[in-house]
C-alpha cells in the first residue's frame, strides 16, 4: 500500500539513520524480501546528507548507510555540493585537510570564493585556568572591535569543561548563554551531590531532604513523603528531626536514609573539601546510579568535574588544598555524637584554628571551606545566565553547535583524551567519529577561528599533564597562526616521567591558578597572557622558604576591600604563608598572601 502511495521518496540529514531506519527506506522504496531492489517505475529516492557529519553515533546513527544508498540503489550520479558560502578559505582547508583521514567517506572538498581571510589561530596555555583567562581576554577584544558577544560561540568536547569557562566569564560581568544546555551548577546531577553536602553541613535543611530522599531511588513512595511532611508541619520541626515518628516500613526507608547522611557526616570529620565530595558521590549512590544509566556518562564526568572544582576553590579562596572542611559547627561536630565524644574541647570550638576558616569578603564571616564551597555555588547557580535575547556569548559542547554558525569559533580543550574523546579510542571507528566532530566544529566558523590547547587541567581533582590534540598534526600548516611557540608532544615539551616545576604543589599550574584568583592576568590587550613570551618561559613560583612576601609582624599594610589595618601574626612560608591582620574597620582577619593583595603603608 504504502509503496503504491509514495513514488517519491526524500530523505533528508541521511548521514543521521540507524540501521533500522535504513531498513525501513528500502522497504518503502520497494526491496523485496531477498534484498533485490526492483525498478521503481515512475519514481525516485532522494537521500539528502553529508557523510562527514555523521556525529551522532552514540544514538545508532551509522555512517556506512551512506555509502549503502549509494551502492544498493545503484546511484551513477551524485551531487556534490562544494562551494561553501559560509566561511573563508584558511578554515575550509584546515576543514578539508582533517576529515581527508578518514577512509570510509564518499568524499568532497568544499571551497569558497571568498578569499583565504584570516588564519587559524592557535593557543597554547599553561593551565585550563589559563586558557579561560585568554579566552575572556579575546572575547572582550573582539568586543571592542565592534563584535557582538552572540556571534561569539565557545566550542568544547564535554559539558564538564564548560564550568572553568563560566567562571571566568562570571568573574569578568560578561553575559553568556549555555546553548543547549544548563549552567554548571544548574545541572541536576550536580544539583544533587550539592544536596548531599548541604545535609552534611545543616541536616535541617528541607529543601536539600526532598531533593535527595529517593535519589538515587531507594524505595520511598511520594504517599511515605507526604506523611512525613504532614508529621514535620505538625509538630514544628524538620524534616529531619520528624522521621523518628514514622512509623512501618515507610518510617524504616526514610530512617535509613537519614542514618546514611550522618555515618556520611561522622566519615567526613577531619576531611578536606575535596575527600568530602568524592566520598559523597560514592557513598551516596549518585556515582553507582549514573554509572547504569546508559547515557550517564556525561555526568559522571559532570560530577568529576565537581571534585575539580571544589580543588580550585579552596586554592582560590587562601585555604590550602589540605585545610580541613569540617561539615558541621565549622569543625564538623556530628549531630549525632557530642564534642567531647570526638576529644573536642568546648575551648576548641569556641576558637577554632585559623587554617580551617577564611574570611567571606563580601560580609566579613568567618566560613568553613565547605559553607564557603556551598555559598560560591549558590552564587553561580543564581540567575546569571543571560536572557533570550540579549547580547550574550554562546557556550555550548559541538554536539550541540551542529547546524549554527557564528563569526568567531574558539575550540578548546584540543587535547588527547578530551578531543579526541579518550573512549573513542576503545572503540571501533572512534577516531573517525571523533575527526567528524572536529570538522563540524571547525565548520562552525565564518570569519575566524581559534583552536586552543592547555599544558595541564584539572581531572578529579588532580592536575594532569596532556598531550596534545593529534588532530593538530592533521591540519594544514599554512592556514595556521601559532599565537604561542609552537611544541611537540607535550604542550610544553614535557615528557611522562617529569614535572619540570617540582613539587606539583608549586607547579606551574598551580602558580597559575592563583594568579588568576588573585587578578594577576591582564583583562588589557596585551596583558599577562596576551604574548607568546610568558608561555616560552613558565611561571616559576616561589621557593617554599621564601620570605613571606615582605610583610613583617607589626606593619601597617592597606587591602582594596578591608582598608587598612596591622599585622599581628605570620604564620606559614611560600605559596602557604597567612597573615593575622586587624582591620581599623573589619577586625582580625586570615588572609593568604599569595592571594590577597597587601600595600605597605
Amino acid at each position: 500500500h504504502y509503496q503504491r502511495r509514495f513514488r517519491h521518496i526524500l530523505i533528508d540529514e541521511f548521514q543521521d539513520t540507524n540501521k533500522l531506519q535504513y531498513a525501513w527506506i528500502k522497504m518503502l522504496a520497494g526491496q523485496g524480501v531477498e534484498g533485490e531492489l526492483p525498478t521503481m517505475e515512475g519514481g525516485s529516492v532522494i537521500a539528502v546528507g553529508d557523510d562527514d557529519q555523521s556525529i551522532y553515533a552514540f544514538r545508532g546513527a551509522r555512517v556506512g548507510n551512506m555509502a549503502d544508498f549509494v551502492r544498493e540503489f545503484a546511484v551513477t550520479h551524485q551531487i556534490k555540493l562544494e562551494r561553501n558560502y559560509r566561511s573563508f578559505g584558511n578554515i575550509l582547508d584546515s576543514a578539508n585537510a582533517l576529515i581527508g583521514h578518514n577512509t570510509k567517506r564518499l568524499g568532497k572538498n568544499l571551497r569558497t570564493e571568498a578569499g583565504p581571510g584570516e588564519p587559524v589561530r592557535v593557543h597554547e596555555s599553561p593551565s585550563d585556568f589559563a586558557e579561560a583567562q585568554w579566552f575572556v581576554d579575546e572575547v572582550k577584544q573582539l568586543v571592542r572591535d565592534g563584535t557582538d558577544r552572540k556571534e561569539i560561540a565557545l566550542l568544547y568536547r564535554s559539558n564538564a569543561q564548560s564550568r572553568v569557562m563560566e567562571t571566568a566569564l562570571f568573574n569578568a560581568g560578561l553575559p553568556y548563554r549555555v546553548y543547549g544546555g544548563l549552567r554548571f551548577f544548574e545541572r541536576a546531577e550536580i544539583k544533587h551531590a550539592l544536596a548531599y553536602l548541604r545535609l552534611l553541613e545543616n541536616p535541617n535543611d528541607d529543601t536539600s531532604f526532598m531533593r535527595v530522599v529517593n535519589f538515587p531511588p531507594r524505595g520511598i513512595g511520594a504517599r511515605s513523603i507526604e506523611q512525613l511532611q504532614d508529621i514535620a508541619k505538625t509538630s514544628g520541626c524538620s524534616l529531619h528531626d520528624a522521621v523518628s515518628a514514622v512509623a512501618g516500613k515507610a518510617g524504616a526507608n526514610i530512617g535509613a536514609f537519614v542514618a546514611k547522611i550522618d555515618v556520611m557526616r561522622e566519615q567526613t570529620t577531619g576531611s578536606t573539601l575535596r575527600e568530602i565530595i568524592e566520598l559523597v558521590l560514592q557513598h551516596s549512590g549518585l556515582e553507582e546510579h549514573y554509572k547504569l544509566d546508559r547515557e550517564g556518562q556525561d555526568r559522571l564526568e559532570n560530577l568529576a568535574e565537581l571534585v575539580n572544582a571544589a580543588e580550585s576553590f579552596v586554592g582560590q579562596e587562601g585555604f590550602g588544598r589540605d585545610a580541613v572542611a569540617l561539615p558541621v559547627d565549622e569543625l564538623g561536630v556530628s549531630l549525632t555524637q557530642s564534642p567531647a565524644s570526638q576529644g573536642l574541647t568546648v575551648d576548641a570550638l569556641d576558637n577554632p584554628s585559623p587554617e580551617f576558616l577564611a574570611p567571606d569578603f563580601e560580609t566579613g564571616e568567618t566560613l568553613s571551606p565547605l559553607v564557603a564551597f556551598l555559598t560560591h555555588a549558590a552564587l553561580e547557580s543564581g540567575d546569571n545566565q543571560a536572557k533570550a535575547g540579549q547580547d550574550a556569548v554562546q557556550l555550548m559542547t559541538v554536539h550541540s553547535s551542529k547546524g549554527l554558525e557564528f563569526d568567531c569559533v574558539f575550540i578548546t580543550g584540543l587535547e588527547d583524551g578530551i578531543f579526541p574523546h579518550e573512549n573513542s579510542l576503545l572503540e571501533a571507528g572512534g577516531i573517525e567519529e571523533e575527526r567528524r566532530l572536529m570538522y563540524v566544529a571547525i565548520t562552525r566558523a565564518r570569519k575566524r577561528l581559534y583552536l586552543s590547547h592547555s599544558q595541564t587541567r584539572m581531572l578529579h581533582g588532580q592536575t594532569r599533564y596532556n598531550l596534545k590534540s593529534r588532530f593538530f598534526d592533521e591540519l594544514t600548516e599554512a592556514a595556521l597562526k601559532w599565537i604561542t611557540p609552537k611544541n611537540q608532544g607535550f604542550a610544553s615539551g614535557l615528557s611522562m616521567g617529569g614535572n619540570p616545576w617540582g613539587d606539583a604543589s608549586n607547579s606551574g599550574a598551580a602558580g597559575a591558578r592563583k594568579d588568576w584568583a588573585s587578578g594577576i592576568f591582564s583583562s588589557q590587550k596585551g596583558g599577562s597572557y596576551g604574548n607568546s613570551e610568558r608561555f616560552a618561559n613558565p611561571i616559576v613560583p616561589p621557593q617554599r622558604d621564601a620570605p613571606a612576601h615582605g610583610i613583617k609582624v607589626g606593619i601597617n599594610v592597606f587591602h582594596a576591600k578591608f582598608g587598612e589595618g596591622k599585622v599581628q601574626m605570620l604564620e606559614g612560608s611560600g605559596d602557604d604563608a597567612r597573615a593575622q591582620i586587624n582591620f581599623t574597620r573589619h577586625g582580625v582577619k586570615w588572609l593568604a598572601l599569595s592571594v590577597a593583595k597587601l600595600t605597605v603603608v
